[in-house]
C-alpha cells in the first residue's frame, strides 16, 4: 500500500497530465470546429453520438449536455448499431463518432453503411490517420500526448479531452441559437437548479401568515401580531387607495433594541420602534434573486409587494429553504 503522501502525488501527477491534454485542445482548434457547428446548427434532424467502450461513456454524456441545451440528440452504442440500431438514424440526421484510435473493428463496420445512408458524419477522434478521420466529412482532433494512465493505456487524458471538445460544441451551438438562462429553465424544471430558474416570489409566500399593523398600533398588540403571524416580524402599513403602503418593519432585533433603550413602552407605538424604508421585494421576483437580497443584507425576511409597491405578504428564509433552491 503506498503511503499517504505518496497517493496525494499521484493525483497531483493525474490532474497536472490531464490538464496539458485539455491545453493541447486549443492548438487543434480549426476551420474544422466552425463546419462542425454550422453543419450541426443548419441541419433539419438531430445528432446521433456513437462510440464504444469509454468513449461510448462520453458520447452519453454530450448527448445530454446538447438536449438540455437547445440541440437534440441521441445516443448510438456502436456495437448495438449493426444489430439495429442503426434505424434511429434518420434523413437530415448529423453523426458523431467519437474513437480514440479510430480503428476498432465495430467502428469501420459501422462507418461505411452511416456514409451509404448519406448523412454528414463528424469524426471526435485521437487518430487522425486512422480509418475513421480519412472517412468523415468533419475531423475534430482529440489527440493527447500521453494518458495520465502510468502505463499510457487506460482511457484517461482521452476521453477527457474528448468531453471537453464535446462540451466546446454544446457552449457554441448555444451562442449560435441565442440560448439565454430562460431557454435552459424549460429544459431543468425539475430539482434546484430548475427552480432557481423560473420559481418567482409569488409562489413562495401566500402559504404565510399576512402580519400587519398600523404605524398607531401599541408595541404589546405589536408583539401579539408577531407572535400569532409566527414569521417573527410584523409589517407596518397604512391603507391608501391603491392598496396598503408599507411604512415599515416590526423584527425580534426591534423589540431588543426597544428593550436595551426604554424601562417602559407602555406608550410606545409600532411607529416609534419600527425600522423604516424595510427590504422589500416584487412578487414577480424569482426567488433565487430574494435569496441574495438576504444574503447581503443579512436578514431572514422580506416583505413581498406588487407592481405598484403595496403590501402583499411576507416571505422568509424558510420557504426558499423548504423548496431546496439553495
Amino acid at each position: 500500500m503506498k503511503t499517504p503522501q505518496e497517493l496525494q502525488n499521484i493525483a497531483i501527477e493525474v490532474i497536472a497530465e490531464e490538464k496539458k491534454a485539455v491545453e493541447s485542445l486549443a492548438g487543434h482548434i480549426d476551420n474544422s470546429f466552425s463546419e462542425a457547428v454550422e453543419t450541426i446548427f443548419c441541419t433539419s434532424g438531430r445528432v446521433i453520438i456513437t462510440g464504444i467502450g469509454k468513449s461510448a461513456n462520453i458520447a452519453t454524456k454530450i448527448v445530454s449536455t446538447l438536449n438540455s441545451t437547445g440541440t437534440p440528440a441521441l445516443f448510438m452504442h456502436a456495437a448495438d448499431a449493426i444489430h439495429g440500431d442503426l434505424g434511429m438514424i434518420q434523413p437530415g440526421d448529423v453523426v458523431i463518432c467519437i474513437s480514440k484510435s479510430g480503428n476498432t473493428p465495430e467502428i469501420k463496420v459501422l462507418i461505411p453503411l452511416v456514409k451509404n445512408f448519406g448523412n454528414k458524419l463528424i469524426a471526435i477522434v485521437g487518430n487522425t490517420d486512422s480509418f475513421l478521420a480519412r472517412e468523415a466529412d468533419v475531423v475534430l482532433d482529440v489527440t493527447v500526448p500521453h494518458e495520465a494512465c502510468p502505463n499510457n493505456l487506460a482511457p484517461t487524458s482521452s476521453t477527457t479531452a474528448q468531453l471537453v471538445m464535446g462540451d466546446a460544441l454544446a457552449v457554441a451551438l448555444m451562442a449560435c441559437r441565442g440560448f439565454t438562462a430562460r431557454d435552459f429553465a424549460r429544459f431543468h424544471p425539475g430539482g434546484a437548479l430548475g427552480k432557481q430558474l423560473y420559481m418567482r416570489v409569488g409562489d413562495l409566500y401566500l402559504q404565510n401568515e399576512r402580519p400587519l399593523v398600523s404605524p398607531d398600533t401599541p408595541v404589546r398588540e405589536t408583539i401579539l401580531e408577531m407572535t400569532s403571524r409566527r414569521l417573527g416580524c410584523a409589517v407596518v402599513a397604512t391603507p391608501t387607495e391603491g392598496g396598503l403602503a408599507v411604512q415599515g418593519i416590526v423584527t425580534d432585533g426591534d423589540l431588543r433594541r426597544m428593550i436595551k433603550a426604554n424601562t417602559s413602552f407602555d406608550t410606545l407605538t409600532a411607529a416609534d420602534i419600527m425600522t423604516r424604508n424595510p427590504k422589500c421585494i416584487a412578487d414577480s421576483e424569482y426567488a433565487v434573486n430574494a435569496l441574495h437580497l438576504m444574503r447581503t443584507h443579512s436578514i431572514t425576511q422580506l416583505i413581498v409587494v406588487d407592481g405598484n409597491g403595496f403590501y402583499l405578504g411576507v416571505l422568509h428564509l424558510h420557504d426558499i429553504l423548504r423548496e431546496g433552491i439553495i
